[in-house]
């Protein structure tokens, strides 16, 4: 069995009583060899032990209460309240640079607890200001956490919902798959498409995840409205284009051949009018043929494509004017070789169409990045006049043009992950092409 140790304050008492011990017993031999009295060699001995005694217990205070009022401020700040300071902290005293830093301590944590507390206000108002939906699972997939977009989205007050699974609140499918995609899901409080994203993190030291659903219907419905409004506007034009000398001439017709007597080159006349209507036809087949062109793109089938000798290849094909390669490194990217070439096909003609307007010349040249690669072909043309409906299908300056080769080319990008960019060079006149692919 281990014996109890002696407390702190105990230790410096008897310290303290064990150190006078020799002064005591020396003053009590010199009473003894003195022809006082008895009673006052009594009275004597008695007043040198309680003084002995109460210089003991006087050490032992002004140790032991020091650590006491220590200890009191510590636990305080354990407890979160930073209103009480240390008395007595000065500079040059060793108890009273403890205390200075204490004091320095407890300011230091009522400035970062009253900072946490305007952030917490801060992020609880805007939690329940934004009309996004907001959960907090545990590790068990409970909820801890919403807003009141939350809420509404579940139809159920908070009371009711904290501690629930994500498999009872219907939210099971959202914690499950890719932490950023859009589902079409039904809640209790609305029904369409969500986008959904999910990160994790640790309170506690317990993993956390939290979870964000934003509903995209009403902004899908909008882009789909001006999406429409865009596409009628462009058939309506093309359209009219077509049937607005159609319908003319047909009436030019009708009333030619309604006349009781036909003059002498009306045969010549419905001629012209028919091949004129026919060829107005024409035209409006092929643009239909281009729309459904665009309706029609199917999903890329990616196999190995060697950068360079595509590169070649489609330089190969130009025949007006001698385009410049500029060298890249050696590199193959998961692609469609057919689409990607269609891409190039097209962004390298209308580079030579606008070189050949100002008498330059053509480049192409590729780099690779960290993530990415990225395809430059440069012209010394014109520039670009409207930017702002490069890729507004139909919409073409080109005499004869189909308005689709920019938007399809497009399309072909962001179906392999990547994107494209046509701008006004900056370093001399003319445009830059940029397609960028992802290298995996």
């Amino acid at each position: 069995m281990r014996k109890p140790r002696l407390t702190h304050d105990r230790a410096i008492w008897l310290l303290t009583t064990l150190s006078g011990l020799p002064a005591v017993g020396l003053a009590a031999a010199l009473l003894w060899g003195t022809s006082w009295p008895p009673l006052a060699r009594g009275l004597a001995g008695g007043g040198v032990v309680a003084i002995w005694i109460g210089v003991a217990f006087a050490v032992r205070a002004r140790v032991v209460r020091p650590l006491q009022t220590l200890a009191n401020l510590l636990g305080a700040l354990r407890e979160g309240d930073f209103s009480i300071e240390g008395r007595g902290a000065r500079s040059g005293d060793p108890l009273g640079e403890v205390m200075l830093e204490l004091n320095g301590l407890t300011e230091m944590l009522r400035e970062q607890r009253l900072g946490a507390l305007e952030a917490t206000a801060l992020l609880r108002t805007v939690m329940e200001e934004i009309n996004v939906a907001v959960f907090t699972f545990d590790d068990q997939q409970r909820l801890r956490l919403t807003n009141r977009a939350g809420e509404r989205l579940l139809a159920q007050p908070m009371e009711r919902l904290l501690g629930r699974s994500a498999e009872e609140l219907g939210l099971a499918e959202c914690l499950a798959g890719e932490p950023a995609r859009t589902i079409s899901m039904t809640f209790p409080g609305g029904l369409g498409r969500w986008g959904t994203r999910r990160s994790r993190f640790r309170q506690g030291g317990a993993p956390h995840q939290l979870l964000v659903l934003t509903d995209l219907s009403q902004a899908l419905r909008e882009e789909e409205r001006l999406a429409w409004q865009r596409l009628l506007r462009v058939l309506g034009h093309e359209l009219n284009n077509s049937l607005a000398p159609i319908k003319s001439i047909t009436g030019s017709l009708l009333s030619l051949i309604g006349k009781e007597r036909l003059p002498d080159d009306w045969k010549e006349d419905a001629q012209q009018g028919l091949t004129v209507i026919a060829g107005r036809a024409e035209a409006l087949s092929r643009f239909m043929e281009a729309y459904s062109r665009l309706a029609r793109l199917p999903p890329p089938k990616r196999q190995p494509v060697a950068i360079g000798p595509l590169l070649e290849r489609v330089v190969g094909l130009e025949r007006r004017l001698p385009v410049q390669v500029r060298p890249g490194p050696e590199l193959e990217i998961q692609a469609d070789s057919d689409q990607l070439e269609q891409v190039l096909i097209n962004l390298l003609r209308n580079a030579v169409d606008a070189a050949c307007l100002a008498n330059g010349g053509a480049s192409v040249g590729w780099t690779k990045g960290a993530a990415h690669l990225e395809i430059r072909i440069e012209d010394e043309g014109p520039g670009i006049s409207n930017e702002a409906n490069l890729f507004v299908p139909f919409f073409t300056t080109k005499p004869g043009g189909s308005g689709i080769g920019l938007v399809l080319s497009r399309q072909i990008a962001e179906a392999h992950g990547g994107s494209l960019t046509l701008e006004n060079r900056v370093d001399r006149t003319g445009s830059v092409a940029r397609l960028r692919l992802p290298l995996r």
